[in-house]
């Protein structure tokens, strides 16, 4: 009898020992990547499958990526289409993301506050979302890859107001399918997408280290 309640207490406090290691806490001080944190490490295969029979959509997948990297809304003065300083920062890393991704289509929805008609407010928005597009437009992105303007005036307010707020006079670009002759580009041949940009930003890399390296050499001392 006591020989099983000794077993018994050194099976529980074995149990208990397992249980700690699997504590994040307990993981402080251990080898970098001798646990992996990504629940999704190793599902390659998994990931694969899922999306060759539909099970996992990449326009979903690069749409969480695109709100994650990207901020996705600009905001706008009162009863203004006009895209100022601050605006044309945040288009301008919008307008960088979208040209990564030629196979990918966007679109853009205008928004107002509560002042005014709802009739003129829908319209409002519907400039504002035009404007962003001029904007993509001059920066070298083809207008067909911005299937639609929508605007939804006033009747989507970030702030519950009947006054004037400049969080609600706003356009949210997101990310919305793929390009006609590109339907399945993300969803077969999404390494291609990442492998073109690896080589960009390496040969960007490259590049300017060569620079550097021209400007130090050239340089005078003293």
């Amino acid at each position: 009898m006591p020989y099983s309640l000794t077993s018994w207490l050194i099976a529980a406090i074995s149990a208990l020992a397992l249980l700690a290691a699997c504590d994040p806490a307990q993981l402080e001080g251990h080898e970098a990547g001798k646990i992996a944190t990504d629940r999704n490490f190793g599902y390659a295969t998994q990931n694969n499958y899922l999306i060759h029979t539909g099970q996992k959509s990449y326009v979903a997948d690069l749409a969480a990526r695109f709100n994650r990297e990207v901020p996705d809304t600009i905001n706008f003065e009162f009863n203004s289409a006009a895209i100022d300083p601050q605006a044309r920062q945040i288009l301008d890393q919008q307008a960088s993301f979208i040209r990564q991704f030629p196979e990918v289509t966007f679109r853009v929805y205008g928004h107002t506050d509560k002042v005014g008609s709802q009739a003129y407010n829908k319209r409002l928005g519907l400039r504002r979302a035009q404007a962003v597009v001029a904007y993509f437009a001059a920066r070298g992105i083809s207008t067909s890859r911005l299937e639609a303007l929508v605007s939804y005036g006033e009747t989507r307010p970030l702030v519950a107001t009947n006054d004037r707020e400049r969080r609600n006079r706003r356009t949210v670009t997101e990310v919305s399918g793929f390009v006609a002759d590109n339907p399945l580009i993300l969803d077969g041949k999404y390494a291609e997408v990442i492998y073109r940009e690896y080589v960009a930003s390496a040969t960007a890399a490259t590049t300017q280290s060569g620079s550097l390296a021209e400007l130090t050499a050239g340089a005078g001392g003293g």
